[in-house]
């Protein structure tokens, strides 16, 4: 991108890989730490420019459109990292299991939050900007709940980003989780299809229920890897990608997942707690995905943490 400095305003000239981003999500990756309700106020004024002309949020760039972006205060990013999670930041590295000039796959830690919000300041993705501030642009691919670890695509070019989106979107990514649920899972369930609906609690917290005259189409693949005399280990594969699919599909077929504070069982949850699980057992290990830079079809993995890896010999 090429920038041009008009005293205090700037003027981006727009590149190729930007084309089709809408000019509320460009104006966010340029003026990080800007609050989103300054940025809608600023388009609204006037005071951004495309082309010299006024544009609505929703304007979609093309290359080489010319956006004048007003002086705005914005926060240090040196900053950005808490005193306290700079050693998290640091562990943010051995966790990388690739990456090239346009992509990072990261094993992501179970409890970190994969951005900051409702009440945390600080996710992987601001730890791996302060990990990286070089990079320009850092974006995530796509999600982990906070307690799941595993397998996760970040784009390091709008091009990318917009390639994985496609894919998820026409679902030829695959993704695999395992997860440890309670009792004998039926090798005859190989599929749970019940559509899923997002409920906001009084106290701003997510949860999903089955829901099936509101709730949307959702579909999780099945596969036994282990039988245990009180649970099985499974192979999980979503083909939608709706909020807690996997842990509310598995309770749906009742066997909810070990460690979920929120869709779990109590006693099986105190069973496990005895044998050493202090975490959610969700873990995405694999990923297959279509990488244009490399003109090839990737496929990533993780292992289960050390801690899972102990409580399935201890069950053993």
């Amino acid at each position: 991108m090429k920038i041009e400095q008009n005293h205090s305003v700037r003027l981006l000239t727009i590149e190729a890989e930007y084309e089709g981003q809408r000019i509320d999500n460009f104006l966010r990756t340029q003026l990080k730490g800007v609050p989103k309700s300054l940025i809608y106020r600023i388009v609204r004024k006037g005071e951004v420019r495309v082309n010299k002309k006024r544009i609505k949020p929703e304007y979609k760039l093309i290359t080489g459109d010319v956006v004048r972006v007003p002086p705005v205060r914005v926060a240090e990013r040196e900053h950005s990292v808490p005193e306290n999670k700079q050693q998290e930041v640091q562990s943010l590295e051995s966790a990388i299991i690739y990456e090239d000039d346009a992509l990072i796959v990261i094993n992501k830690p179970s409890g970190m939050a994969v951005h900051g919000g409702s009440g945390l300041s600080f996710g992987l993705i601001e730890g791996l900007r302060a990990l990286r501030p070089q990079a320009r642009f850092l974006e995530l691919a796509h999600r982990l709940d906070r307690d799941t670890s595993g397998l996760l695509l970040v784009a390091k070019k709008r091009s990318m980003l917009r390639n994985l989106h496609e894919q998820l979107r026409d679902k030829t990514m695959n993704k695999y989780y395992q997860a440890l649920v309670l009792g004998q899972w039926s090798p005859k369930q190989k599929a749970v299809k019940a559509p899923l609906r997002k409920y906001e609690l009084p106290s701003g917290e997510r949860t999903v229920k089955v829901d099936t005259k509101e709730g949307k189409p959702s579909d999780t693949r099945f596969k036994i890897l282990q039988t245990f005399a009180d649970a099985t280990l499974i192979e999980c594969s979503p083909i939608t990608g709706r909020t807690h699919q996997i842990r509310v599909h598995t309770l749906h077929a009742g066997h909810p997942i070990a460690g979920d504070n929120r869709y779990g069982d109590a006693q099986f949850d105190e069973q496990m707690r005895r044998l050493g699980l202090k975490r959610l057992f969700l873990h995405a290990c694999r990923l297959r995905f279509y990488h244009p830079g490399r003109d090839e079809h990737m496929v990533v993995e993780a292992p289960l943490a050390p801690s899972l890896q102990k409580l399935l010999t201890k069950m053993r």
